[in-house]
């Protein structure tokens, strides 16, 4: 019934900081991930039978520890046919915040890579974490903190939350930096965070009305060339007065966000309609099924069986044709619509016939 999730924002577009509309170039995260084990685990483990590479993982890392398993043991069985319950093999990831440097503690993020039940009272033992040039810049270890919790019991199972995925406050040290580039011969680039040449220039004109004409040229729709100071210690001034300046952004593009997973609908304030006629009528099919028994006659040799009957309904409902009258702001248009009773997911369809048609004013993106 109507919009199943729609966001009313009508209010006008107030000044925001300059820091949350753009990104300086240079100043960004950088992604790790490493492979380990996790031990420690109350029989929760992998099951090392279906999961053999959790097994190598622990032979490769006793041998160097200086342990070395035979191929066979005393009992005459591989040591690839190990049934190790409390050991799990996750893949460990984390982010290197810029201007990292080697000794600080990033939090990781600790996930089952095999068929763990759970990775709770867990011990994540030493791993490398490597950037996508496969150097190390973190090692990580410690116990995994999980949000979850389960129990299960004679075929019955309880689960709240995940079990197997959990997370290491500061369970990484950095070994090594990245080298972030901010300035280079006295100049530096702001980036936005959504390209828009109205708002490029409304930044560019505040940031020369602060610090002087000539301080912040644009350089395309999105990227924005600012003279700043030599001195480390100047720019990191220059850059905290800049990044509080105050800017009222440009109005958005009308757009309709559909999400066809969960049926959700949203609207931004810039949507209008055209006036239309729309006609939608629902389609349901209905499948009962029952089961009747076949019983055999007396000495046919032949047995009982259960025959199931289905029968299949197709209904459509008759669908009246509509006005739908032109709305130059977000309520009117969400009272139309409203008025044409249909669901989220009928609506979707609606959505896409009105926009084809010319009568929705919007974009239309599909999530």
């Amino acid at each position: 019934m109507g919009l199943g999730m729609l966001m009313l924002c009508a209010a006008p577009a107030h000044a925001e900081r300059l820091k949350d509309l753009v990104q300086i170039q240079g100043v960004r995260d950088n992604p790790l991930i490493g492979y380990g084990l996790v031990v420690g685990l109350d029989g929760t483990g992998d099951q090392t039978m279906q999961t053999p590479f959790t097994t190598q993982t622990l032979t490769n890392m006793l041998a160097n520890l200086g342990i070395s398993l035979n191929s066979t043991g005393s009992g005459g069985s591989s040591s690839s046919n190990m049934q190790l319950k409390n050991v799990a093999a996750v893949m460990v990831t984390a982010t290197l915040p810029p201007f990292a440097r080697p000794g600080e503690a990033i939090d990781v993020t600790v996930s089952s890579l095999g068929n763990a039940k759970s990775l709770r009272g867990g011990t994540l033992l030493l791993t490398p974490l490597k950037g996508a040039d496969g150097q190390v810049y973190g090692l990580a270890q410690g116990n995994v903190a999980i949000g979850g919790a389960g129990a299960s019991a004679n075929g019955s199972k309880v689960q709240v939350n995940q079990l197997a995925a959990g997370r290491i406050t500061g369970g990484a040290i950095i070994e090594r930096s990245v080298p972030t580039q901010v300035s280079q011969a006295g100049t530096m680039q702001m980036e936005l965070n959504e390209m828009d040449y109205d708002t490029t220039q409304r930044i560019v004109a505040a940031v020369n009305n602060a610090f002087g004409s000539g301080t912040a040229t644009p350089l395309d729709g999105r990227t924005i060339q600012l003279r700043a100071p030599t001195d480390p210690a100047s720019q990191v001034a220059f850059m905290a007065q800049l990044q509080n300046i105050e800017v009222r952004p440009a109005q958005a593009a009308a757009k309709v966000i559909l999400n066809a997973r969960t049926g959700s609908i949203v609207m931004n304030q810039m949507v209008t309609l055209q006036s239309c006629a729309v006609a939608h009528g629902n389609l349901s099919v209905i499948v009962n099924t029952t089961t009747a028994v076949s019983q055999p006659n007396a000495f046919s040799n032949g047995s009982t069986v259960a025959v199931p009957q289905s029968q299949i309904q197709l209904k459509q409902d008759n669908g009246a044709l509509k006005l739908v009258t032109a709305g130059a702001n977000l309520a009117e248009v969400v009272k139309a619509l409203n008025t044409l009773g249909a669901t989220p997911a009928d609506l979707m369809s609606i959505l896409q016939a009105m926009k084809a048609a010319g009568a929705l004013r919007a974009d239309l993106e599909i999530i």
